[in-house]
């Protein structure tokens, strides 16, 4: 079985499109059916790469094609490069790794798409305006000429049911994998760090992951004198459409000292947060999976978390809740003090979100999508046949 995983995105430093391209490279190297797997990104994808535990397996190729970074210029490869490219590699089926545009017609195998959210619907605030819509466009033309969808949570299946229903049929739930590198980073990827306790977000700049509540509630705790002065929150993702928003705020509330927006951590930097943290906060909107909720859970992070339903997906009975309301600021804020007040968790086993049952599940996909692919080529070879022999007697 050969495929080809399509990540080629804006982003430079890694994000959650982009570690679920490399964690299903991960997960597809499990499984023996798997002969060639080809992994495509773009030329300032390089630090990403290297930001990752090494993927070393013969059966691995990657290729960084030309391809320049506007959005324009990338739409139009994956339209009209993307299928050629899976045809000169002569692959069984070609994985979106995240939607973009695609010309159904011009594969000459399967595709499928992993669909992570729908947010062009649920907060077009994401993007702003106009570009919401140009992205709502996109969206809907990649889900409806893909052979299939995986959503990574059944609650991001329910929302592409509730929003497109027309594409809901050819979906299904394959959960994200949730990795916790094998070793922590010797040092603090934090500057400056001289052993203070920090509170840790994992979040893009964007108006879903809600953080400016964080860190309103963050002022809250540290003027109340509920936790150390010397706390410090710590929040790690892209900048993004909100950095604007929060850099005035951290400027406006005097927390510039106290506040770390870091990006571009390694995975072994990354595990170094989880585990020395003192607890990991998620004050999401909304979510399609939100990973790592789960990947605190696995290091055994006290969590506090918004009341939304892909959260409680993956850590319901771990998690502590909170609803969003009017008041979501002194909310967290409670629910923070009283998390810290009570002894560090164990980490937990999430079998759900391992590599081996993910790979299976994915594998049990591409085995069906490319035998139906080779049934219908197989029908149509001799539909021809037998109306060039109707033909011929005819004659």
């Amino acid at each position: 079985m050969k495929i080809l995983i399509a990540a080629v995105s804006f982003s430079s430093n890694i994000s959650g499109v982009e570690r679920h391209a490399l964690n299903l490279v991960r997960c597809l190297l499990l499984q023996p059916e798997i002969s060639e797997l080809h992994l495509v990104v773009a030329p300032w994808q390089h630090q990403v790469l290297q930001s990752v535990q090494p993927l070393i397996d013969a059966r691995l190729l990657t290729h960084v094609v030309d391809v320049h970074r506007s959005s324009h210029s990338r739409n139009l490869w994956y339209y009209r490069q993307l299928p050629k490219l899976a045809a000169q590699m002569q692959v069984d089926l070609v994985h979106l790794s995240f939607p973009m545009p695609c010309r159904g017609s011009g594969f000459h195998c399967p595709t499928i798409v992993t669909l992570h959210d729908m947010y062009p619907f649920e907060i077009p605030l994401n993007f702003g305006f106009p570009k919401f819509i140009l992205n709502r466009l996109s969206l809907w033309q990649c889900l409806r000429n893909v052979d299939a969808i995986t959503c990574v949570s059944e609650a991001t299946r329910i929302r592409l049911k509730q929003y497109l229903p027309a594409a809901w049929g050819k979906a299904s739930q394959i959960y994200n994998y949730a990795l916790m590198a094998p070793a922590s980073a010797a040092q603090s990827p934090i500057p400056g760090w001289e052993c203070e306790p920090f509170l840790l977000c994992v979040a893009q700049h964007r108006r879903n992951k809600n953080i400016p509540t964080l860190i309103r509630a963050f002022d809250r705790l540290s003027l109340s004198g509920q936790i150390s002065p010397h706390t410090k929150l710590v929040v790690v993702g892209i900048r993004g459409p909100e950095s604007g928003a929060i850099d005035r705020l951290l400027h406006d509330s005097g927390l510039i000292g106290s506040v770390h927006l870091l990006e571009g951590l390694s995975e072994p930097e990354l595990k170094w947060c989880y585990v020395h943290c003192e607890a990991l906060v998620s004050p999401s909107l909304t979510e399609g999976f939100d990973v790592p909720v789960a990947e605190g859970l696995l290091a055994g992070c006290r969590i506090v978390c918004s009341d939304i339903p892909a959260h409680r997906e993956i850590g319901d009975r771990y998690c502590r809740f909170v609803a969003l309301h009017e008041n979501s600021e002194e909310a967290f804020a409670a629910a923070i003090a009283a998390s810290l007040r009570e002894p560090k968790p164990q980490a937990i086993s999430l079998p759900m979100f391992s590599a081996p049952t993910i790979a299976k599940q994915y594998v049990s996909l591409y085995r069906r999508l490319i035998s139906s692919a080779e049934f219908a080529q197989s029908t149509r070879a001799a539909s021809a046949i037998s109306i060039s022999n109707s033909e011929s007697q005819s004659l």
